[in-house]
């Protein structure tokens, strides 16, 4: 059977959080707002207006641009994008072309085999967003409230080659985007938004075949069931005898398929030339160095630190890097802990990710400090207290918001370790139960769990469980 080799690019385009529009004054986030409410003449294109550059779009472009390791051009230009189209009031789009924002780059992706690799960028540039159309009752309905929403585009070389691939580099991209802090990256509210060129060539060769794009998948499942489609639609057509074409495909989420939607654009149809609007943006050395200076210890290294420095596995390692709060958390509780941070890692990773799951926050919104998780594990360490009760007492940390201690002290948590009391629980039990002891004594020894369970249910699970292990054991055979 012919072997082929699938060959991905993808298009990003990222909506920076800033609180208005690149040109105009406008709210940035118009998610929520009622259709064509926000808007001005500005963002709608009305004769005799003039834009004016958000200082902020350019700042938080720059950081995203050195984050992907890009040259950050001190001289770029805005471009017109002309282009027909219902939701472009304008009847082209602000963008920029030759002299963008930033020049090359790449993004580092893990692979499965512990490998790494370097997906290029091939564009970086800054632009606005256009409206909105919508179908409804066989109408179309146009909502300009997006117009001018900042955008980064972003668009890498043919670098993927599966789709799970393509889903992986979506997964890193948008974990760099929320740990930066310029973008919210939900797909879903169109945050973050994804087209797909997709192509394919016979294992080993080396040229590049015509390619479609895929356009309208809102989430990074899609994005990868679509590639999927697209891959095994282009090999029919090969197989077939026929010849691929440069298409743009919809893709349709309710029916789980791709239809034509238009044959794809060239740059040539764009007819770009320069903004006559708005001056080349002139950058200075020192900006752009203040700039980087709130450049912040990337994902991946920060992974590769804990690896190195805490002695992490690297799925530990992978999952606490997951988000910049979390990977702050963890370092702020294994300084206040000063023991094994494999320990504190433990934790994190099954009852802090637990109860950020279940409480939908992240973890510079918990109540319960990196100090008051350092405290719990070291009360169990000490033996004041059990790992049951630990984890019982970060829940009410997080509910009470009082410390560990105060707690412990008001609840009477400390765990019952004197041998008298614990043994005077145990004889009671056995006395109460000669049936249950017969029977263990008669070969049940799975009863021992049950018996275990009744001491730590009259001590309200503060038994030490070692010790209440050994002197059951002793009581039940008769010692």
């Amino acid at each position: 059977m012919t072997e082929y080799e699938l060959i991905i690019g993808l298009e990003t385009h990222i909506q920076l959080n800033t609180n208005t529009k690149i040109f105009c004054g406008c709210k940035a986030d118009s998610w929520e707002q009622p259709p064509n409410t926000n808007i001005c003449p500005v963002c709608t294109g009305l004769p005799g207006v003039l834009p004016v550059l958000n200082e902020e779009v350019v700042k938080k472009g720059a950081l995203l641009a050195a984050a992907m390791h890009s040259d950050i051009r001190l001289t770029s230009h805005f471009d017109r994008k002309n282009y027909f189209y219902p939701d472009l009031p304008k009847g082209y789009q602000i963008s920029q072309f030759d002299m963008a924002l930033g020049k090359g780059g790449h993004l580092d992706l893990p692979m499965p085999d512990g490998s790494m690799r370097k997906v290029t960028i091939t564009k970086l540039h800054l632009e606005e967003d256009a409206g909105k159309t919508k179908y409804e009752h066989g109408q179309r309905y146009v909502d300009f409230n997006r117009c001018g929403v900042p955008l980064v585009e972003m668009v890498t070389g043919p670098d993927l080659r599966s789709a799970d691939e393509a889903a992986q580099y979506l997964i890193r991209l948008r974990q760099l985007l929320r740990w930066l802090g310029v973008s919210e990256a939900n797909m879903e509210k169109g945050h973050l938004r994804c087209d797909a060129n997709v192509s394919i060539r016979l294992m080993g060769e080396t040229i590049l075949n015509p390619k479609t794009e895929i356009k309208n998948v809102n989430s990074i499942e899609s994005v990868r069931t679509a590639i999927n489609k697209e891959f095994e639609r282009q090999v029919e057509v090969v197989e077939g005898g026929g010849r691929v074409e440069a298409w743009t495909l919809d893709w349709d989420e309710a029916a789980n398929r791709l239809t034509k939607m238009r044959s794809k654009e060239t740059e040539a149809d764009y007819r770009y030339f320069r903004e006559p609007d708005l001056l080349p943006l002139e950058l200075t050395e020192e900006w752009r160095e203040d700039v980087l200076s709130g450049l912040p210890e990337l994902p991946l290294e920060r992974r590769t630190r804990f690896m190195a420095d805490y002695s992490l596995p690297e799925y530990d390692a992978d999952i606490l890097t997951s988000d910049r709060p979390l990977s702050e958390y963890f370092e702020a509780a294994v300084s206040a802990y000063k023991g094994d941070p494999k320990v504190v890692s433990n934790w994190m990773m099954n009852e802090i990710l637990r109860m950020l799951n279940d409480l939908c926050l992240s973890a510079d919104e918990l109540v319960l400090a990196p100090e008051h998780l350092a405290a719990v594990i070291k009360m169990v360490d000490a033996g004041t207290i059990n790992n049951a009760t630990g984890k019982s007492l970060l829940v009410k940390v997080q509910q009470s918001g009082k410390t560990p201690e105060t707690i412990v002290k008001e609840e009477g948590l400390a765990q019952v370790s004197d041998d008298s009391a614990l043994l005077a629980v145990i004889d009671h039990l056995i006395a109460d139960n000669p049936d249950e002891v017969s029977s263990y004594r008669g070969g049940k020894e799975g009863l021992f769990g049950w018996f275990m369970g009744q001491v730590m249910r009259e001590t309200r699970g503060k038994a030490d469980p070692q010790l209440t292990r050994e002197l059951l054991q002793k009581a039940l055979k008769g010692g």
